[in-house]
């Protein structure tokens, strides 16, 4: 629905603009005030809505293999990302935490049918249940295997997966993942799209950290002892 209503406004600001210049040409008053009147009212409807939904809007925790969307500058909505696994681990090869490493992993995909698509500039963080932001701990990330950028570009039947490292406080209540992506174009959009998770005022998307196996190692290492391994 929102896709929609931001579509009819700018066809409708578009037709707006030629009919009012048509009175300016015209000088026909009557044509001016019906199309000012006719903006002002759809402008004040469009507001309403935007700012009504926003304000009923509740937080949403996604569970393991629930979808995320994007729309992006385009308004396309195909982006999606969702978490597979999340598993924690005290040490990652030599690297410690000074928590505990929440090793996240996250599934790129498209239902668009024909073009290639991709993320942008995606930020992920943590926040805790005391509101606490946590950001992604890239030293950690480098000890994984090679993974994939969250940017990759991929067609509309291909997916990947990618685990990110945050290093959260072993005492953290209730962690929860939120992943945005857009450049600044984006955000200013969808902060005016109706019903958008990125419009103005709109309770936003989470997914649980839940444990997918609790104690389990990060994957794609052995199970050892030493402190060389993953625990």
């Amino acid at each position: 629905m929102g896709v929609l209503l931001m579509l009819m406004t700018i066809g409708g600001s578009i037709s707006a603009a030629i009919l009012l210049a048509a009175g300016l040409v015209t000088e026909k008053a009557w044509l001016k005030k019906f199309t000012i009147g006719g903006v002002v009212i759809w402008f004040a409807f469009y507001f309403a809505m935007l700012v009504g939904l926003s304000l009923m809007s509740r937080e949403k925790d996604l569970g393991f293999n629930e979808p995320k969307e994007y729309c992006g500058f385009y308004l396309d909505c195909h982006m999606h990302t969702s978490v597979t696994s999340v598993q924690t681990a005290k040490t990652i090869i030599d690297k410690t935490a000074k928590g505990e490493f929440y090793i996240v992993k996250v599934k790129v995909f498209s239902n668009a049918r024909r073009e290639p698509l991709a993320l942008h500039t995606v930020d992920a963080h943590v926040v805790d249940g005391d509101g606490h932001a946590y950001t992604r701990d890239m030293e950690a990330e480098d000890q994984l295997p090679p993974q994939p950028e969250f940017e990759k570009r991929i067609a509309p039947t291909e997916s990947f997966e990618k685990e990110i490292v945050f290093d959260l406080p072993a005492d953290v209540k209730t962690p929860r993942l939120d992943i945005s992506e857009g450049y600044w174009i984006d955000h200013a959009i969808e902060a005016v799209l109706i019903d958008d998770e990125d419009s103005i005022l709109r309770k936003r998307n989470y997914f649980k950290l839940a444990l997918s196996e609790p104690g389990a190692l990060a994957t794609g290492f052995p199970e050892q002892t030493d402190t060389a391994s993953v625990k």
